[in-house]
């Protein structure tokens, strides 16, 4: 019997990079435009020989250096020390505004907010009354203080008892750290969780090792759920209380 569910944030909760189009309207450069350009801002008004090409190659290091740390050791480092990276590969010292170059990149998703999915105010109040709520999302750029701020936001904040970000527990999915700290939290056996996400390998992988139940969400995106292991599919969020009943059976 299935007494509590938890949640991945991104292309779940809410949809990734749908902030995009409100910075497009306002006139702004895309997020990843946006980062590289405090950097580069950053760096060349205290090195004026170092190229934007220079630092653009830097940068594209420092993501590629995030994204094994991620995808191959199951941890997300944090902005800081991404963004340290591109300056060891320039041979360069932190410049004095690194601080706010940090901050203004963490806070990026949190000033011009990215959309939660339609009905997921009142798809969580429903879940809650019969199953215990907990999140268990990877920080890439935003932090978990963030994402907190973001549902306080929306109003979600309080459907759910437990929080596992991976800037704040050091481990990512589908590490069984993070799941295995959500049911100590939560006080629920893995056995008697379920977890909601649109990746395979993080959010179907991860918690089906644990023996935990995996639902495949679609409703963002649709990572080839045609060839998923998950226990359920769920192709919008509105209809998720029915496939927690289906799988619940």
């Amino acid at each position: 019997m299935i007494q509590a569910i938890t949640f991945d944030f991104w292309d779940t909760l809410v949809a990734d990079d749908s902030d995009e189009k409100r910075r497009a309207a306002l006139g702004l450069p895309t997020k990843p435009q946006a980062r590289l350009q405090l950097l580069v801002d950053e760096i060349t008004n205290y090195h004026s020989q170092i190229t934007p090409e220079q630092i653009a190659e830097a940068f594209k290091y420092a993501n590629q250096q995030f994204n094994y740390a991620w995808k191959n050791e199951h941890h997300t480092p944090s902005v800081a020390s991404r963004l340290k990276n591109a300056y060891d590969f320039l041979h360069i010292p932190l410049t004095p505004g690194f601080p706010d170059v940090v901050r203004k990149v963490q806070d990026m998703e949190v000033m011009i907010p990215p959309d939660f999915l339609p009905g997921v105010n009142e798809t969580l109040n429903k879940l809650s009354k019969h199953y215990t709520l907990a999140i268990i999302s990877d920080t890439i750029h935003t932090t978990g203080k963030g994402l907190r701020a973001l549902m306080q936001r929306q109003g979600i904040l309080d459907c759910f008892r437990v929080f596992v970000f991976s800037d704040e527990v050091g481990a990512s999915k589908p590490s069984p750290v993070v799941f295995e700290h959500a049911s100590k939290e939560l006080g629920v056996p893995l056995a008697q969780m379920a977890h909601v996400g649109d990746r395979e390998s993080n959010d179907v992988e991860g918690p089906l090792a644990m023996g935990m139940k995996a639902i495949l969400f679609t409703e963002v995106i649709d990572r080839d759920s045609k060839n998923t292991k998950a226990s359920a599919i769920c192709r919008q969020f509105v209809t998720l209380p029915n496939v927690v009943k289906e799988i619940d059976k």
